[in-house]
């Protein structure tokens, strides 16, 4: 596939046509040993487990078809191998990276299916751009063209379950972007694998499903396909948002809820930004995870037919900041924490992944 800017085609495509609860007491210790898992369970936050520690900014986390999770390192731009029980293993290093302030290796995915084909997430020379690969084989730009900046990357990367791609991006420090439909800055994007618009978007021959958004970096589903999206908020609200295609979620007109009456789709849950900065978020069941980095907690919320309430925090101060949490094919929840991304205070063994089996 050429490696076109896709903000290019975009651009031509478009013109031709809430409150905090208590945090519960410390969890115990994580242990080593790896705890049997139920795939229908309720992941057990109270039997932590570490994984893996020492590891360099971790951000995105994925699982190769036999279980095996994928881990990037941000700053020196490798995937790491991730099984319990044993060493991390270097699995790729993407050429190209450059990391500086939150830009660099970020989100991963693996597509479904046992093809094992890999995708990442990350800053390059002059954008941010997504590749696919397989184990030793070539790297493949499928999108590039997404501004960079030293914040407001987005970066997250998943697979739906329509099997298309979805991308979380950030405004790239241009809030302008965020409601320039002809930008992918500032969006949800829905790709097909080859990183092409995905057949059934709001406007046809473009990767945009959603709009006006500051920087995303969770993605997840409910049981009923509904998806979600955790935002990052300015100085007041961050947000987590149900997302509908072709809904304009605000960003810059409007931080958090009260923008309804001009158009504009308000979150399902808020918090202040010292509480939370969500990056990652996962669903298991009827539960939905929230990694929070300044608020360096995990927030847990009930979903109902596409709301959100009862949110409760957890592991406050315990970890220090979350970047990522995810749900493994056993269903066990594998959380990340990223205190050597220069805003954390580290300590021995960090960064951790740890693992909440799934009784």
């Amino acid at each position: 596939m050429p490696v076109l800017s896709r903000a290019a085609v975009l651009a031509v495509a478009l013109l031709a046509g809430s409150a905090c609860a208590a945090e519960a007491p410390p969890p115990p210790a994580p242990v080593s040993a790896t705890a049997p898992s139920s795939a229908g369970g309720v992941p057990d936050l109270g039997a932590p487990e570490e994984i893996a520690h020492d590891i360099d900014v971790p951000w995105g986390l994925a699982f190769l078809p036999g279980g095996a999770a994928l881990v990037a390192e941000r700053d020196s731009g490798r995937i790491l191998r991730v099984e319990p029980g044993r060493t991390p293993e270097l699995f790729a290093e993407i050429p190209g990276v450059v990391a500086r302030g939150e830009g660099g290796l970020l989100g991963l995915a693996v597509a479904p299916g046992e093809s094992g084909v890999v995708y990442a997430y990350f800053t390059a020379d002059n954008d941010n751009r997504i590749v696919r690969f397989r184990p030793g084989g070539p790297f493949e730009v499928v999108f590039d063209g997404i501004a960079k900046a030293g914040n407001h990357n987005g970066g997250r990367l998943a697979f739906g379950p329509d099997g298309m791609l979805y991308v979380g991006t950030g405004d790239a420090g241009d809030r302008a972007l965020s409601q320039d439909p002809s930008s992918p800055n500032g969006k949800i994007l829905r790709l097909t694998p080859d990183g092409d618009p995905a057949p059934g978007n709001p406007t046809p021959n473009s990767p945009v499903l959603s709009l006006g958004h500051r920087n995303v970096q969770g993605l997840a589903w409910d049981r009923a396909g509904r998806l979600y999206a955790a935002e990052f908020g300015q100085n007041r609200l961050d947000e987590i948002n149900l997302i509908e295609p072709g809904n304009n979620y605000g960003w810059p007109t409007v931080e958090g809820p009260g923008g309804t009456d001009r158009g504009f789709t308000d979150p399902l849950l808020t918090w202040s930004t010292a509480e939370a900065s969500p990056s990652g978020i996962a669903i298991a069941g009827d539960t939905l995870y929230v990694a929070a980095l300044r608020g360096e907690r995990l927030w847990t919320a009930t979903l109902s037919d596409g709301t959100a309430t009862d949110p409760r925090s957890t592991f406050g101060d315990t970890y220090g900041r979350l970047r990522t949490v995810t749900v493994a094919p056993d269903g066990a929840l594998w959380l990340t924490t990223s205190n050597t991304d220069g805003r954390g205070d580290p300590h021995p063994g960090d960064d951790r992944i740890l693992r909440f089996p799934a009784r």
